[in-house]
């Protein structure tokens, strides 16, 4: 008779699926979550459950969203007997966390898919009034440039998007033998906890964008120069902003005062 294993299906590479294996790893990580009975989480790529075991067992209504259409059948008949837990067949890019969950916040948690998760943060973000906070297992590098201080090196778009709206905590790194088939890189598993208020005065999310992305599409230049067909020199002053200043040296909430001077 063939293991359980054996007959679950593999991972896909078109979806960057490396699923965790490590039973020390996956308690940390629960632990780290610290799901509360009124809360309800959703899990981004359940994979093949190994995470989700341990989640159903805190009886914490679940949410699993999954892409890889021969692991959804696998994923519904594993918790048929848990009426607390709903798999969607579902690219996480085309969700609507608010129809998962309308009345409550949710607590999005998962292990990332390496290729899509810089889409994937950003994307969660114009769905932030749906979510109450977040945990995810991430490439190492990615995790660092969320935790990452204007200046650093691997401070970034990524990190000003992000860093406007959540507080980012790396928890603790994950190796490569933690998960099958092992990735090249290391993880990291990172806490994303929402800000009282976004940093900065209130500024529209597809113009704080759309800013950001054109004050890093070269980063090797000055605001001066990369801002030039959007801004003058006195405007990005009167932001409070030194207009030689590289866009890696600037704080997410100096970008929102500039947006301000631009779209006021």
């Amino acid at each position: 008779m063939a293991s359980e294993s054996s007959t679950l299906p593999r991972p896909r590479k078109r979806f960057g699926q490396h699923f965790l294996h490590d039973a020390a790893m996956i308690r940390r990580i629960v632990e780290a979550i610290d799901a509360q009975m009124d809360e309800v989480l959703c899990e981004i790529g359940p994979g093949q459950g190994a995470l989700t075991d341990r989640l159903v067992e805190t009886g914490t209504t679940l949410h699993l969203v999954e892409i890889d259409r021969d692991l959804v059948p696998v994923l519904r008949q594993r918790y048929a007997q848990h009426p607390q837990v709903t798999v969607h067949e579902r690219d996480v890019l085309s969700v609507n966390l608010g129809e998962l969950s309308s009345d409550q916040p949710l607590v999005m948690v998962g292990n990332l898919p390496y290729n899509i998760s810089s889409v994937l943060l950003i994307h969660l973000l114009a769905q932030r009034d749906h979510i109450s906070r977040m945990l995810f297992m991430l490439q190492k590098e990615v995790a660092q440039r969320l935790v990452a201080s204007p200046g650093a090196s691997q401070y970034g778009r990524l990190s000003v998007m992000v860093g406007r709206v959540y507080h980012s905590r790396l928890l603790f790194d994950v190796g490569p033998g933690a998960f099958t088939p092992p990735p090249k890189v290391q993880s990291s598993v990172v806490a994303l906890q929402p800000h009282p208020e976004p940093l900065g005065p209130p500024v529209s999310d597809a113009a704080f964008e759309t800013l950001v992305r054109q004050a890093f599409s070269q980063r090797r230049k000055t605001l001066r120069n990369t801002l030039k067909e959007t801004c003058s020199e006195a405007l990005i002053k009167q932001a409070g902003i030194d207009p030689t200043a590289r866009p890696q040296t600037v704080a997410p909430e100096a970008y929102a005062r500039l947006v301000t001077r631009l779209t006021g």
